[in-house]
């Protein structure tokens, strides 16, 4: 063949090849023309009063602490302030879910936040109240007051697959409505952060950060399967792995939000690890699969259905459990008090015990805002609390008569209690009933402060807050 002739040829099959390949590639210009006006930019201000208050207290140096975790990517970098404190501004990102205006986007975007604004695509900014947020799902819900808003379409992520293609809209580095896109890595990924135990993350390579948090992960028909939530990085920039919340997990937050204040979860009671081949060997267990068991908490809802430490749990109401990173959002899902199969593998052969679930600890929620105002303004101290279930009691290490969970906090208090903090005594009396705090917090006169003695996590407390002025019923 003439050589000229044979390199023609060949030229025209790496064009056709490259064409062909080309021809293959997902356009996303449709899906962000559509997708982009339901996305908002959130700016959340910490008053410069705010934080002069609340400086050196146990707890606020925890939620420093964890603010400046790998995945608290969306504000500015932990460096020392001025002597005289400023107000602090973070930025994120959100996404309008109903066009009453409801808006989604991460708890830590918002978290310890007096104003809230978000800002629209056709560039109005609009003041923003906090209707409700969870830690443990990293979800808020936030409200405007605006009408026939663009909402985005949700979608089903429990249909992702690795290898699928992915995009995302946010605001990196105060960029509004930056386009980035890439595929799902893995899905059901586990937290590498203490508390998120109840998220079956999705792993995507799409480049996230600062500023990205709170905005949606789309799938290629444009509709949202996530919400980008953390990075994994050695340097606090994007290193290719992102994890998105599925939106399931979160919707399901925000209908507790706005019906109950707060999200509750279902507790097994069950300490677990994985099954490793040499566990499976001792157990006589075909596969290195499911949960094995290696604690059960007394008087818990495993306890109660006869679970034992060395069960390995192999199914939980229907759904396979894989590994031991798999029970935990299974269980979360489900509604306190449901009957639910669970399958086990025990003495080398599979049975099923039925369990009651229990209501985990709600410790982490926090709620705040004008639409709380009418619900927590009945009680002088500006703040709803609620008897504490005995299996909460029991998760605590709390005896029958001791403390009350705060469910509902507004206006100033908000900035000193969180929904989930259990009050022990409210100035010197000890309380452990709803009825024995509404005795005490009679008492409280507007504008004079009362000391609260509070436990919030595995720290306990005094917290002074005053009641408001104007606000008592």
């Amino acid at each position: 063949m003439n050589p000229i002739r044979h390199r023609m040829l060949w030229f025209l099959l790496v064009f056709f090849v490259a064409g062909a390949a080309h021809a293959q590639l997902p356009d996303f210009t449709g899906l962000v023309a559509d997708a982009s006006p339901s996305v908002v930019s959130v700016m959340a201000t910490r008053t410069a009063d705010a934080q002069s208050r609340s400086r050196g207290t146990p707890m606020d140096d925890q939620d420093a602490e964890m603010q400046e975790f790998f995945r608290r990517f969306f504000g500015q970098p932990g460096m020392p302030g001025p002597q005289t404190p400023q107000d602090r501004t973070s930025l994120g990102t959100g996404f309008i879910i109903s066009s009453d205006g409801y808006i989604l986007t991460n708890h830590h975007v918002i978290d310890g936040a007096d104003e809230i604004h978000v800002q629209l695509t056709d560039r109005r900014e609009l003041s923003a109240t906090l209707v409700g947020s969870d830690a443990e799902t990293d979800v808020a819900l936030l409200k405007v007051e605006e009408s026939r808003l663009p909402a985005v379409k949700l979608g089903d992520s429990g249909t992702l697959k690795p290898g699928q293609w992915v995009v995302a809209i946010g605001s990196p580095f105060g960029f509004d409505h930056s386009v980035t896109a890439g595929i799902v890595s893995a899905t059901g990924r586990s937290s590498q952060i203490a508390g998120q135990q109840y998220v079956p993350f999705i792993q995507t390579d799409v480049a996230i950060n600062r500023g990205n948090s709170g905005g949606p992960l789309l799938d290629i028909d444009g509709k949202v399967v996530g919400i980008n939530s953390q990075i994994f990085s050695n340097t606090g920039g994007f290193m290719g792995v992102s994890f998105a919340i599925p939106i399931e997990t979160a919707m399901r937050s925000v209908d507790q939000l706005k019906k109950h204040g707060y999200v509750s979860r279902g507790l097994l009671g069950v300490n677990i690890q994985d099954v490793t081949r040499d566990v499976a060997r001792s157990l006589g267990l075909p596969r290195s699969s499911g949960a094995l068991v290696f604690r059960v908490e007394p008087g818990s809802a495993a306890d109660k259905a006869g679970i034992k430490v060395q069960d390995v749990i192999l199914a939980f109401d229907g759904q396979t459990v894989a590994g031991s990173a798999q029970l935990p959002p299974l269980v979360g899902a489900t509604d306190p008090g449901s009957k639910v199969p669970v399958r086990i593998f025990r003495d080398g052969k599979e049975q099923t015990l039925v369990v009651t679930v229990g209501e985990a600890p709600r410790s982490t929620a926090s709620v705040a805002g004008s639409e709380d105002a009418a619900a927590v303004g009945t009680n002088p101290l500006g703040f709803g609390v609620d008897d504490l279930s005995a299996a909460q009691r029991e998760a605590l290490g709390l005896g029958e008569d001791e403390g009350v969970v705060v469910t509902r906090v507004g206006g100033s208090v908000a900035q000193r209690l969180r929904a989930g903090d259990v009050i022990l005594m409210v100035g010197k009396t000890k309380v452990g009933s709803v009825a024995q705090f509404n005795q005490v917090a009679k008492n409280a006169k507007a504008g004079e402060p009362v000391m609260l003695l509070v436990r919030r996590g595995d720290v306990t407390q005094f917290v002074t807050v005053t009641p408001p002025v104007g606000e008592r019923k």
